[in-house]
């Protein structure tokens, strides 16, 4: 078989056979043990049950991006249980991650014990069992984004119609389940230039998805306007970027902060008073975090409290509404702030956020459920539980086996790019070409993700795992191509 398919070179390559063997039964042995220490799903407090709201109100537009929501309604027309939920995410998960791993040892090649590595590393990884067991979305856009990549280099290397069809369908998925996904079709791009095919087809597969996800983000400008008189694609932009500056702007010592346009000056009167009470006060112990999300969230913050003292004489208004209508103007703000102090914003806020990036924080994942014992009347209606209450066979919440992972991560990213200096070093792209493409789409990925994630985005393993578990895939190439040249015999 000069040219198999992915499917054909997986289930009818007799070399990969011992692979698919140990990951169906690894997979079911892992399912089972976990499930027997963790009955119940896990809940990010407030994410979960807003996901959950979602989709059992069937609503077009909500604090989060549908998608997941829509996933979990269509998923209920099989089931309610948690379990099947929780198991078809690990399952769907799983088979992205090999789908990728096989993809790998199908166009680079590599030696038997990068393989085992590789493929030990991707279906032996705990990390994809706590992250499989939340009502979130990041399983899904994981499983999606991993998907996408594998897609990409198939184009990249095997291109085809059909290929390009499920690259823009996959895309506009990932798109609707987290808005992160705005950046893949520049990643597209890079791909597409790479791959040998016509530049027509080329442009068509560009135009399409562009045309997919401009016509989700009119949509949601249509339904938010038709809310709050607002077109806006998602009022998270407004409020993180009002956020983000925050964090910049308690630093900024009283003598030295510039007045404010009249339009701000309300809500930049409540912020300036909220830092000069709280900044080194030891009852606000969360005024000690750097780079966070607390001043979106916090009820008691000054973003939350304007919002609602804009609707005191409206309180018919819902949540969703309120958090729309300001979100302009917070974005705004939020804007004028950091280009006052640039380098303020840089030092607090930009660099706290690197270094995030480097050895993300677990976040969530520290503990089950986020370490709460109860969940939403909702969520117990949507999965039929009986009590409100969910247990583990453990006696507390703590979860101590991800504990390693900003360790390894931070080791993993120093790894990858000692191993693709030496690649370039020893000029890998000439005697392995097919890895140099490969290197410079894994390049523009974690640039594009580095700059978005450190200016627009909270920072955590969670958010992260995408790109770290294709980082990590091309590092052990990397380093196995470093090894072989560093061993050869003259």
């Amino acid at each position: 078989m000069s040219n198999p398919s992915l499917k054909e070179y997986i289930f009818k390559d007799p070399n990969n056979r011992p692979y698919v063997w140990t990951a169906i039964i690894g997979i079911i042995l892992q399912l089972l043990f976990f499930k027997y220490l963790y009955p119940f799903a896990s809940y990010i407090n407030g994410d979960s049950f807003v996901y959950i709201q979602t989709a059992y109100q069937n609503l077009p537009i909500n604090t989060y991006p549908v998608g997941y929501s829509m996933f979990i309604r269509l998923f209920s027309v099989f089931t309610h249980s948690d379990t099947v939920l929780v198991v078809f995410q690990y399952l769907m998960l799983q088979a992205s991650l090999l789908s990728l791993v096989f993809t790998l040892f199908y166009f680079y090649n590599p030696h038997r014990y990068t393989r085992i590595g590789l493929f030990g590393f991707m279906l032996f990884n705990p990390v994809f069992l706590y992250l499989a067991n939340y009502v979130s979305s990041d399983t899904l856009f994981l499983t999606l984004s991993i998907t996408w990549f594998t897609i990409l280099l198939w184009i990249v290397y095997r291109p085809s119609r059909k290929l390009m069809i499920y690259h823009a369908i996959v895309l506009f998925l990932a798109f609707t389940v987290r808005y992160n996904a705005l950046y893949y079709p520049l990643i597209a791009g890079i791909a597409f230039l790479l791959s040998k095919q016509s530049i027509l087809q080329k442009i068509l597969g560009l135009v399409v998805c562009i045309i997919l996800i401009e016509g989700f983000i009119e949509y949601n400008k249509a339904k938010y306007y038709e809310l709050s008189k607002k077109r806006i694609f998602t009022p998270f932009t407004g409020w993180q970027m009002a956020n983000n500056a925050m964090y910049a702007y308690k630093f900024v010592p009283k003598e030295q902060r510039k007045p404010v346009p009249k339009k701000y000056q309300p809500l930049d009167k409540m912020i300036r008073e909220y830092f000069d009470s709280t900044f080194n006060n030891p009852m606000y112990p969360h005024e000690m975090m750097m780079a966070s999300t607390i001043y979106m969230w916090t009820p008691t913050a000054p973003l939350r409290t304007y919002m609602q003292n804009r609707f005191k004489k409206d309180s018919t208004a819902s949540e969703l509404k309120r958090w729309a209508s300001v979100s302009p103007l917070y974005e705004e703000y939020g804007k004028y702030i950091i280009k006052q102090y640039p380098l303020t914003f840089a030092k607090y806020y930009l660099w706290p956020n690197a270094l995030k990036y480097y050895a993300p924080p677990i976040e969530f994942l520290e503990h089950y459920s986020t370490n709460v014992d109860s969940v939403h009347p909702i969520a117990q209606q949507w999965f039929d539980y009986r009590s409100n209450k969910i247990t583990t066979k453990f006696k507390d919440f703590k979860v101590d086996i991800l504990n390693f992972y900003p360790i390894l991560v931070g080791t993993m990213n120093v790894i990858f790019f000692l191993g693709m200096i030496g690649f370039l070093l020893l000029q890998g792209y000439k005697q392995q070409p097919l890895l140099g493409k490969g290197l410079l789409l894994v390049v523009c990925l974690w640039l594009t993700n580095f700059g978005f994630s450190i200016f627009a985005s909270p920072i955590a393993l969670r958010f992260q795992l995408f790109p770290i578990l294709v980082m990590t895939s091309f590092a052990f190439l990397f380093m196995e191509f470093v090894i072989k040249e560093a061993t050869k015999k003259e």
